[in-house]
């Protein structure tokens, strides 16, 4: 999966867009090359400290230790499969032994089993 920005992503016609403060430009204007748009990217996750681990990590098999206080079916659960999207809220995993994929939100989440060693770096 190709984690780049193009500028086509990156550029909206009309208002601008605020990235700390600033307005991103437009296409008419000076849209962002793939290298700035990844410095951007890797400076928000940086800030938002899981999503970010959760960034370095997609694609890696994980256990995701989940409560639900208010169910009486799941009370606790145990999610296994794959990183693939990370947000501030919500944790997206795929299951490649049943197909499945879920979509698990933070508020839940206890804790986190990597199964492997776990990427932290942001400055590699």
């Amino acid at each position: 999966m190709n984690n780049n920005f193009t500028n086509e992503n990156l550029s909206f016609p009309g208002r601008p867009l605020y990235v700390d403060g600033k307005p991103v430009p437009n296409q008419e204007t000076a849209p962002y090359t793939t290298d700035q748009a990844n410095e951007i990217v890797k400076t928000n996750y940086e800030n938002s400290y899981i999503q970010g681990i959760l960034y370095l990590n997609k694609g890696k098999q994980v256990e995701i230790y989940t409560s639900y206080p208010d169910s009486t079916e799941w009370h606790d659960k145990v999610f296994k499969g794959l990183i693939e999207q990370s947000g501030p809220d919500h944790i997206i995993l795929s299951d490649p032994s049943t197909g499945a994929w879920y979509l698990i939100l933070m508020v839940y989440v206890n804790y986190i089993k990597f199964n492997e060693k776990i990427n932290y770096n942001f400055y590699n």
